[in-house]
């Protein structure tokens, strides 16, 4: 029965990882994190399955937790695709991790020095990702602006607070829904580099946005599998 329950599981997920590569702008491939975090949860759940309903709970938890994981994945996945083309020669990082997005924009292509007032440049980033970030609207997006750690709290806490407003600001103006929006400034108190040199001052100076899937979207889906 053990064996059985393992193949099961195998089997499922194996199936998940067909056509399983994303191709981006650049040409290069990788694996995409449909097939990956599909891959996952079907292994995790059906071995769980597995343990409390012998085969059937296995085959049944990892069909059902493989969905959930690749359709949580395959949603991201295509707005990953779709960011990097938008944003390609913009300034603006993609960057993933997990079913998590981020988008990092420098203070070099965002805003003046010592300034809240997003430039032209920004603007037209944002723009490009409001019309994905529409089109996508099961996310949740957590805005955060950094500074360098030149000048006091009293200036750095205020300015990144309104440098993540601003931008969430203009995302609302193109359409992204100010519900989906949690918006906070750190300060100088997450940098990303070393604040001794100018460079790193630079990368520090920064806003990221954060795009995850809601939750309770995930919860909904989970349950039409139940």
């Amino acid at each position: 029965m053990k064996l059985f329950n393992t193949i099961t599981v195998i089997t499922v997920s194996s199936a998940l990882m067909l056509g399983g590569c994303i191709t981006y702008p650049d040409g290069t491939q990788k694996t995409s994190k449909t097939a990956m975090y599909g891959l996952g949860g079907a292994a995790a759940c059906g071995i769980i399955g597995a343990l409390t309903h012998g085969g059937k709970g296995a085959r049944n938890s990892a069909l059902a937790c493989g969905a959930v994981g690749a359709g949580i994945g395959g949603y991201m996945d295509y707005q990953e695709k779709k960011l990097r083309e938008s944003l390609a020669n913009t300034g603006v990082d993609v960057e993933r991790n997990g079913n998590q997005i981020k988008l990092v924009m420098p203070e070099n292509v965002t805003f003046p020095t010592n300034s809240s007032t997003l430039n032209a440049n920004a603007q037209n980033a944002l723009a490009a990702a409001a019309q994905t970030l529409t089109q996508y609207p099961d996310t949740t997006l957590t805005v955060n602006g950094h500074t360098d750690n030149t000048g006091s709290d009293a200036i750095n806490d205020p300015l990144s607070q309104r440098r993540a407003q601003a931008v969430a600001s203009y995302l609302q103006s193109r359409g992204v829904s100010a519900s989906r929006m949690n918006i906070f400034g750190h300060g100088s108190r997450q940098p990303i580099a070393s604040n001794a040199t100018v460079e790193g001052r630079a990368q520090n100076r920064r806003v990221e946005i954060l795009i995850n899937p809601d939750q309770n979207a995930v919860r909904a889906a989970q349950q039409q599998l139940r």
